[in-house]
Protein backbone atom coordinates (compact mmCIF):
# COMPACT_ATOMS: atom_id res chain seq x y z
CA UNK A 1 0.00 0.00 0.00
CA UNK A 2 1.63 3.11 -1.05
CA UNK A 3 1.15 6.56 1.22
CA UNK A 4 -0.26 9.77 -0.53
CA UNK A 5 2.70 11.43 -1.33
CA UNK A 6 4.03 14.62 -0.70
CA UNK A 7 3.96 16.34 -3.94
CA UNK A 8 0.04 15.00 -4.16
CA UNK A 9 -0.60 16.74 -0.94
CA UNK A 10 1.38 19.94 -2.03
CA UNK A 11 -0.44 20.24 -5.38
CA UNK A 12 -3.51 20.22 -4.30
CA UNK A 13 -2.79 22.62 -1.61
CA UNK A 14 -1.55 25.23 -3.81
CA UNK A 15 -3.91 25.12 -6.35
CA UNK A 16 -5.88 27.95 -6.77
CA UNK A 17 -9.86 26.92 -5.72
CA UNK A 18 -12.61 27.19 -8.76
CA UNK A 19 -9.58 26.93 -11.35
CA UNK A 20 -9.53 23.57 -13.93
CA UNK A 21 -5.70 22.90 -12.44
CA UNK A 22 -7.10 23.19 -8.61
CA UNK A 23 -10.44 21.00 -9.12
CA UNK A 24 -7.64 18.50 -11.14
CA UNK A 25 -5.25 18.73 -8.21
CA UNK A 26 -8.19 17.76 -5.44
CA UNK A 27 -9.68 15.44 -7.89
CA UNK A 28 -6.58 13.14 -7.91
CA UNK A 29 -5.77 13.74 -4.12
CA UNK A 30 -8.99 12.61 -3.61
CA UNK A 31 -8.79 9.65 -5.92
CA UNK A 32 -5.14 8.85 -3.77
CA UNK A 33 -7.61 9.39 -0.54
CA UNK A 34 -10.22 6.79 -1.85
CA UNK A 35 -7.39 3.97 -2.73
CA UNK A 36 -5.94 4.19 0.17
CA UNK A 37 -9.26 3.72 2.15
CA UNK A 38 -10.16 0.69 0.39
CA UNK A 39 -6.99 -0.81 0.78
CA UNK A 40 -6.80 -0.11 4.32
CA UNK A 41 -10.24 -1.68 4.44
CA UNK A 42 -8.85 -4.90 2.88
CA UNK A 43 -6.49 -4.89 5.42
CA UNK A 44 -8.78 -5.08 8.35
CA UNK A 45 -10.98 -7.17 6.84
CA UNK A 46 -8.45 -10.13 6.43
CA UNK A 47 -7.40 -10.03 10.04
CA UNK A 48 -8.62 -12.93 11.92
CA UNK A 49 -11.14 -12.20 14.52
CA UNK A 50 -9.61 -13.58 17.99
CA UNK A 51 -11.53 -16.70 19.70
CA UNK A 52 -13.91 -15.71 22.51
CA UNK A 53 -13.20 -16.96 26.38
CA UNK A 54 -15.44 -19.78 27.23
CA UNK A 55 -14.31 -19.91 30.58
CA UNK A 56 -13.19 -18.42 33.51
CA UNK A 57 -13.54 -15.27 34.95
CA UNK A 58 -11.60 -12.98 32.38
CA UNK A 59 -12.89 -11.84 29.31
CA UNK A 60 -16.64 -13.89 29.58
CA UNK A 61 -18.58 -11.15 30.44
CA UNK A 62 -17.81 -7.88 28.35
CA UNK A 63 -16.84 -8.36 24.71
CA UNK A 64 -14.98 -5.50 23.22
CA UNK A 65 -13.31 -4.80 20.55
CA UNK A 66 -11.35 -1.76 19.50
Amino acid sequence: MDAVSSSTVSNASNAVPGTVQGAAATSVLRKSLDLQESNAAQLLQALPQPALASSGTLGTRLNVYA
